[in-house]
């Protein structure tokens, strides 16, 4: 019966298998939905159990606990549905870390006579990310597939457009005899000016964010606890130890969320 429902659902989610592959799921859409669910389920369960240890002494607790279940089970379950995403995301900053040192490589393993299934071998073995990619169409080689055809499954199955155009450039100078070294370098160097864009972008970025950062995490907490505490000797104020730690703490989260909105948006790559 659930099966038959987690398949219904998967119907209209047509992108999630290709996401699933991606990410390196092996789960079907079925599947992982199904398993989405169930955890879902389960840490609902969990965290009902805290609040209801926490606050079953309140009254209206009972009336709104039959409304907090189903509203915290939606919330996970859309949250854990976005794993794959998280994992692509991670898979694809990995790569771009990484594009251009193995292009190059790959170019002046070519330019001095390596064969191209000899030059994706050694980048397997020096480069993680990019590398796994590069040994799955070497296996596949080995298996017995056309090169071109390992190539074309590797395209479809890499989350990075910047891998996939080098993935491009490969299969189309395979199909027609062109220069692979010459196609691949002009691929790269291209790569590298984009990145050196978004280089010059973060840099213009960082320097209002980290004005932003000052005055929300040095100036104003310092200010406005001074303020405060001289508030509270004017209007009789009960400001006592709790109080102060629990504005540190909220100010933490704040730097905290602030430094990762930070670090999320610094590109992935090494210029």
């Amino acid at each position: 019966m659930l099966q038959r429902l987690f398949k219904r659902v998967s119907s209209y989610m047509p992108g999630l298998a290709m996401k699933l592959k991606q990410a390196g799921f092996l789960d079907d859409p079925a599947v992982f939905l199904q398993k989405t669910a169930m955890s879902a389920f389960y840490i609902t369960t969990g965290l009902m159990l805290v609040i209801v240890s926490v606050f079953s002494r309140l009254d209206f607790f009972g009336s709104a606990l039959f409304l907090l279940f189903p509203v915290l089970f939606i919330v996970l379950f859309f949250y854990l549905l976005k794993m794959p995403d998280i994992v692509i995301l991670r898979i694809e900053r990995e790569i771009e870390k990484d594009i251009v040192f193995a292009g190059r490589f790959l170019i002046i393993e070519m330019n001095s006579g390596v064969p191209l299934y000899d030059a994706m071998r050694n980048v397997s073995k020096n480069y993680e990310a990019i590398g796994k990619y590069f040994r799955d169409i070497v296996e596949k080689v080995d298996l017995g597939t056309p090169m071109e055809d390992a190539i074309g499954e590797q395209i479809d199955l890499t989350p990075s457009s910047n891998f996939r155009k080098l993935l491009w450039q490969l299969l189309n100078s395979l199909k027609t005899g062109a220069d692979i070294s010459k196609s691949v370098g002009s691929t790269v160097d291209q790569i590298a000016k984009e990145h050196l864009i978004q280089a010059r972008e973060y840099g213009r970025k960082l320097n209002p964010l980290a004005m932003f950062y000052l005055t929300i995490a040095i100036i104003v907490p310092s200010i406005g606890t001074v303020m405060l505490i001289i508030l509270s000797s004017f209007l009789s104020l009960n400001v006592d130890l709790s109080i102060l730690l629990g504005l540190s703490v909220f100010m933490g989260f704040v730097q905290f969320m602030f430094l990762g909105m930070i670090r999320s948006q610094r590109p992935s790559f090494e210029m």
